[in-house]
């Protein structure tokens, strides 16, 4: 988290989704729940959806995504981030935020469903 903000990287995720090609995320100042989704991530494996880890609102998304997705892979991170969100309910949900592991397990799951 950066202040007040919490940002949004895929983390270790982006192991899950191996070679990233295109990730469409949401718009600046749009508000967001917990576990909403977002936005969604496309590689070369499959295609997810990116949920929100907290209710918010959507302060800044990484627009150097839109031509190099590749950061994901790269620079999870640092230069692959996905979005800072500007919490309202921060006391209450980040008692529930998935660890990055858990995130990536959650991913795997979610790319399994869509092989299916």
């Amino acid at each position: 988290m950066r202040g007040f903000l919490a940002g949004s990287p895929l983390r270790d995720a982006q192991k899950a989704l191996h070679e990233v090609v295109y990730v469409e995320l949401p718009s600046t100042g749009s508000s967001t729940s917990k576990g909403e989704a977002i936005g969604a991530v496309e590689s070369v494996k499959a295609s997810v959806d990116i949920y929100s880890p907290l209710t918010g609102e959507i302060v800044e998304v990484n627009s150097e995504l839109e031509e190099k997705p590749e950061l994901i892979n790269e620079d999870p991170y640092g230069k692959g981030w996905l979005v800072l969100i500007k919490p309202s309910n921060l006391s209450e949900e980040l008692k529930e935020l998935m660890t990055s592991e858990q995130y990536a397990e959650f991913l795997k799951e979610e790319i399994k469903k869509e092989g299916e």
